[in-house]
């Protein structure tokens, strides 16, 4: 399930920095709702937020254009974390004094969620001593304040005021979510991407893996406090700069030895590669040159089976089945072959399923027998669907 969290943006110049900061959460999976001033509007529009964040922005206390609740009060105990950025020096004088005139000082002082304040103004007011004691004060309460750093500020002055950094408050957010800890102490290895057999010097056999499926399952192990290695084949995905170790394979041999060497260490190994089931017999040093070539294939290394066979008895295996057809059946004849915990199934013939996309429509079954099937949704929310059910075996 994604993790909930509001942004407040209020009336400053640093307003636009916040739309960077909305991207990387989104990026990192959350569920992120925009509470905007009626300032803040002046500086980005609110239309510039609905499509970061992929939600309606809350901008007016009163408004009665859909079904009616007290959003403040939903929205203050739906949201695990609440960040203001930028916190202006009328935000934080409010919020010091707890004056709750417009939808952002009201639904902040109704939330029980952690919260961050970013604060962002010209040097003399944020050196004023009026708005120190504000901001000690709403320090005392309870919030984290990421200090201001030294810059070049919009006014032209150089000196502390400008907003920490989106990627930095990305951070503080992530470790305002305590359960992204749930894995912490845990050693893990990830499997991305597709191998390559190579016929000549210059051809090869593939498939059209990018890597995507299982680089979002390393990066929220990693978020979430493991120790992570990713053997990472032929992969088109971005790497995480949250990992362990990175280790670079080509075929499905070297990804076979990668693997086992490493296996019999780790808590909790995820096969979501999709390395070749051939190989060639005979693998040609120069380009042939042939108007016919015929190929003798062999079998592969079966890479799960191998590690079902090495794990301990405490550690977890995650293997995924890649089907066209007959899905739950080949899917859990999978599952005991390989000796595995937890197997990913998903029918490749199906929109917005399968290698090459962001998305993925997946169905979970485990040991007990328990199959869980789940709508079609970006694959970093599949890799913490895969978390999740992992902590319950």
């Amino acid at each position: 399930m994604k993790r909930k969290v509001l942004v407040g943006v209020t009336g400053g110049i640093a307003a636009y920095k916040s739309c960077y900061l909305v991207s990387a959460l989104v990026k990192m999976g959350c569920d992120v709702h925009v509470l905007m001033t009626d300032h803040a509007k002046e500086f980005v529009s609110a239309m510039t937020f609905e499509t970061l964040s992929h939600n309606p922005v809350v901008t007016n206390m009163f408004r009665r254009d859909r079904e009616w609740e007290v959003e403040h009060v939903s929205l203050a105990k739906a949201c695990e974390v609440v960040v203001v950025a930028p916190a202006t020096a009328n935000f934080v004088g409010k919020i010091a004094s707890g004056i709750c005139d417009d939808m952002l000082t009201t639904t902040y002082l109704a939330s029980k969620a952690p919260k961050i304040i970013c604060p962002a103004m010209n040097t003399a007011m944020y050196e004023d001593a009026v708005f120190q004691k504000n901001l000690k004060s709403v320090a005392a309460s309870g919030a984290t304040i990421l200090t201001p750093v030294v810059g070049r500020l919009a006014c032209g002055d150089v000196g502390v005021g400008k907003m920490v950094e989106p990627e930095e408050i990305a951070e503080e957010v992530k470790r305002a979510l305590s359960l992204t800890l749930d894995f912490v102490g845990k050693k893990v290895l990830v499997t991305a991407g597709a191998t390559v057999e190579s016929i000549d010097g210059v051809r090869y056999l593939s498939n059209h893996s990018s890597g995507k499926m299982g680089v979002a399952i390393a990066e929220r192990f990693a978020d979430r406090g493991a120790e992570v290695t990713l053997v990472a084949g032929k992969m088109t995905a971005r790497l995480p700069d949250n990992l362990k170790e990175v280790c670079s394979v080509s075929s499905t041999h070297e990804m076979y030895e990668a693997v086992t060497s490493r296996a019999p260490q780790m808590d909790v190994v995820v096969m979501a590669a999709a390395p070749a089931d051939y190989t060639p017999v005979t693998q040609f040093d120069q380009k042939v040159k042939s108007n016919e070539l015929t190929l003798s294939l062999k079998k592969t290394e079966d890479i799960a089976a191998a590690v079902g066979k090495l794990k301990s008895p405490d550690a977890k295996l995650v293997i995924f089945s890649a089907e066209t057809e007959n899905l739950i059946e080949n899917a859990k004849g999978k599952l005991v072959k390989k000796n595995a915990d937890l197997v990913v199934a998903n029918d490749v013939t199906q929109e917005g399923a399968g290698f090459n996309v962001d998305t993925n429509v997946v169905t979970l079954i485990d040991r007990t027998g328990a199959v869980r099937p789940y709508e079609k949704m970006p694959k970093i929310e599949v890799a913490d669907v895969i978390l999740d059910a992992l902590k319950n075996l």
